[in-house]
């Protein structure tokens, strides 16, 4: 069974696919949906090694004239230099502007060929087939494209939709364990900050989410993706509402930041940044002790961090005012009263996070 969800960004439409089987029809896909011509596929060595003929094929065998380029896997390589790559491989494949770029991996490559979609010949058509459940239920869809900067995450970047994005459940069997969990770091996200049902889903079946079922995989996908294309709809350029989908991720991406993206997987980092950010609003009196409980009961139900390992909590700090949320100079923090609800708060003071983070771990 297929799904298709149309998401919605202010006057842009576009069709998310969920389902087993749909990197196979990948190519009829977007010719359903108005594509042609020349495509440009972009991927890494790993996802590339197992889908990226099965792609080719699909593509061609519905007409389009594929070229392809591979960047080396990993947040690291999610930089400029790399960037510049698939700018060269689409000048020599000739791509116009009805022309497509195909994101064929995880959040890495969905950010970056996104970002190249959204500036090559000031934007070309963008497609996102996301083979990890992080991108399936986040960096797929919204539209927030980017690369890093050696001072922080995600800091060169833009809006640009896709115009399809495809998630097939059967990639997912080829994730290792560690992939699998940081995707779930995502949507336990959007159920401690607006799901309650996907919440509850998640404590009670927790053996079936594990593993792998797919009618336990497509309900968890669904709902999250659902909740994010909600909050996006009502906020697409982050001026208001969508803030709250950043709960857990300004000290998530401060951890990653300072440790040069090679320790910590993204949904392992926001699992850590969510208990601290629990843990803040306990400190400020917003919510109470069971909050945090609550929190760390269900990050730990499914294996993920929740501390901090040795690391400086100054410079935590200081790696959170490069954060691209921060604002007259104020980290923003998303925080949170109860499950279920967030807000965001500009005025917390270093002499509360500081020793929420020490508690954790940080030195």
């Amino acid at each position: 069974m297929v799904r298709r969800m149309e998401i919605k960004a202010d006057t842009e439409v576009y069709p998310l696919y969920l389902g087993s089987g749909l990197l196979a029809r990948v190519g009829a896909i977007l010719r359903e949906e108005g594509l042609t011509g020349k495509i440009l596929v972009v991927t890494n060595p790993t996802v590339g090694a197992l889908y990226l003929d099965m792609a080719v094929e699909a593509l061609e065998g519905a007409g389009f004239d594929v070229q392809t380029v591979t960047i080396p896997d990993g947040e690291a390589y999610k930089r400029l230099d790399q960037l510049t790559k698939v700018y060269d491989a689409a000048a020599v494949g000739c791509l116009e502007r009805d022309s497509a770029i195909l994101a064929l991996g995880g959040g890495v490559i969905g950010d970056l060929a996104g970002f190249a979609a959204a500036t090559y010949l000031r934007g070309v058509r963008l497609v996102q087939v996301p083979t990890s459940l992080l991108a399936q239920v986040d960096s797929s869809i919204g539209g927030k494209v980017a690369v890093n900067h050696r001072e922080g995450k995600n800091l060169i970047g833009s809006f640009y939709q896709p115009s399809v994005v495809l998630s097939d459940l059967e990639v997912l069997t080829t994730l290792n364990e560690r992939e699998f969990k940081t995707g779930l770091a995502e949507i336990i996200k959007a159920g401690l900050i607006g799901d309650c049902t996907l919440d509850a889903f998640l404590r009670q079946h927790s053996a079936a989410v594990r593993k792998r079922d797919p009618e336990a995989l497509v309900e968890i996908i669904a709902r999250a993706c659902a909740f994010k294309a909600q909050v996006v709809a009502e906020d697409v350029r982050e001026r208001g509402r969508r803030a709250i989908l950043n709960y857990g991720h300004t000290i998530g991406h401060a951890l990653e930041a300072e440790t040069g993206y090679t320790v910590y997987r993204h949904g392992e980092a926001v699992a850590i940044g969510m208990a601290a950010a629990a843990a803040i609003s306990v400190a400020l009196g917003l919510a109470t002790p069971d909050l945090s409980q609550t929190t760390l009961e269900i990050l730990q139900l499914y294996e993920l961090p929740t501390t901090i390992a040795g690391i400086p909590a100054e410079r935590l700090l200081a790696r959170m005012a490069w954060d691209k949320k921060v604002k007259d100079g104020h980290p923003r923090l998303v925080l949170s009263p109860k499950v279920g609800e967030v807000v965001v708060k500009e005025d917390v003071p270093s002499d509360v996070i500081l020793p929420v983070l020490r508690r954790m771990g940080a030195a």
